[in-house]
């Protein structure tokens, strides 16, 4: 198996400064007629983190266009609902640790 065969699902988005960061997508949740992204930041030696997913809701940014831009979710209890969504959808693949 060639290592480009698992690129299909990794999304790669500038952050506040410009750089580049690769992200594994992991699903994409609706909920209240938005969409939402999970995506799991993938380190520089290409592993992906142990650690927390990050939550972006999509917007459109042109009609005519196909492409979408994702932004940063502020409201805590949409997150925690998107990422309740997600841990049901995910509960046999993911080993997940709550931090109560």
């Amino acid at each position: 198996m060639e290592e480009n065969e698992e690129l299909d699902n990794i999304i790669v988005l500038n952050d506040e400064n410009g750089n580049e960061v690769q992200f594994e997508f992991l699903d994409l949740i609706e909920l209240d007629e938005e969409e939402y992204v999970v995506l799991l930041p993938i380190t520089e030696d290409g592993d992906e983190e142990e650690g927390e997913v990050v939550i972006l809701k999509v917007e459109d940014t042109d009609e005519d266009s196909e492409e979408e831009s994702y932004v940063s979710v502020e409201d805590e209890e949409v997150l925690n609902k998107v990422f309740e969504i997600f841990k049901e959808r995910f509960k046999d693949d993911f080993d997940f640790v709550d931090e109560d």
